[in-house]
C-alpha cells in the first residue's frame, strides 16, 4: 500500500503549518522552509503558488498521495453541493481520520497504521483499508484480539493525551473501544486554517 513516509516535521516546515502535534515544538524553534538553500527559494507572491501550497498542506495533513487526492477532488466536484466542502467532508469521513478524531490515536499516521494492521472492525467485519469512507450508522470497534494488546490496554491514557474536541458526527466509547458515526461532518468541524477554495481553484486551472 503506497504511502508518504517523509518526515512529518519537515513537511510541516515546508507548508508553514503543523501537520502533527510534535511539529508545533520544532516549528517554534525553526522557522522557514527546510533545506540547505531554503533562503534562495521564492516564497509567496503568485496566486498559483498559494493554491499549490494549500493543496499540498491539506493533502499531507490527511496523509494522501497526489493521485488519491486528485481522484477525491474529482468526486467532490461531481457531488451535489460546494466542491470544497464536499472534499473536506470526504476527508473527515475516512476510517483512519475517525480513529484519530475519536482520540484512539495521537496522529493521523498512527491511526492509519492501526487501521491498516487490521485492529478494527467496521460493522462487525475486519477492515485494513484506512481510506474507507464512513457513513451515519456505521460502527468502528477494536477487534477483541487487539483489545488485549498493550496499546489498547493504555487507551485511556492515549485519549487523555489527545487534543481533539468532541464532534457532532462522531460518538466514541473508550470503555467498549467503540466509535459510532451519528451524522455527517460540518464544515466548521474540519481542521482549522484550511482555505478549501484555493484547492478548488488549483484544480480548476
Amino acid at each position: 500500500m503506497a504511502r508518504d513516509v517523509s518526515p512529518i516535521v519537515k513537511q510541516s516546515r515546508r507548508e508553514g503549518y503543523a501537520l502533527a502535534p510534535k511539529a508545533h515544538k520544532v516549528m517554534a524553534k525553526k522557522t522557514g522552509i527546510p533545506g540547505e538553500h531554503a533562503d534562495m527559494r521564492v516564497r509567496g507572491g503568485s496566486l498559483y503558488l498559494s493554491q499549490l501550497r494549500e493543496k499540498q498542506k491539506v493533502r499531507r495533513l490527511y496523509g494522501l498521495l497526489e493521485k488519491q487526492f486528485a481522484k477525491l477532488m474529482q468526486e467532490a466536484d461531481r457531488t451535489k453541493g460546494l466542491t470544497g466542502e464536499n472534499l473536506l467532508q470526504f476527508l473527515e469521513r475516512r476510517a483512519d481520520n475517525a480513529v484519530y478524531r475519536a482520540g484512539f490515536a495521537t496522529t493521523r499516521r498512527q491511526a492509519r497504521q492501526l487501521v491498516s494492521h487490521g485492529h478494527f472492525l467496521l460493522n462487525g467485519r475486519r477492515i485494513d483499508i484506512p481510506s474507507i469512507r464512513l457513513k451515519p450508522g456505521d460502527v468502528l470497534e477494536v477487534r477483541p484480539r487487539s483489545q488485549k494488546t498493550e496499546y489498547f490496554k493504555n487507551l485511556d491514557n492515549i485519549i487523555s493525551s489527545s487534543s481533539n474536541v468532541p464532534l457532532s458526527w462522531l460518538k466514541s466509547d473508550p470503555k467498549k473501544m467503540k466509535i459510532e458515526i451519528i451524522g455527517l461532518p460540518k464544515r466548521e468541524e474540519a481542521e482549522a486554517g484550511i482555505n478549501e477554495q484555493l484547492i478548488v481553484e488549483y484544480y480548476s486551472r
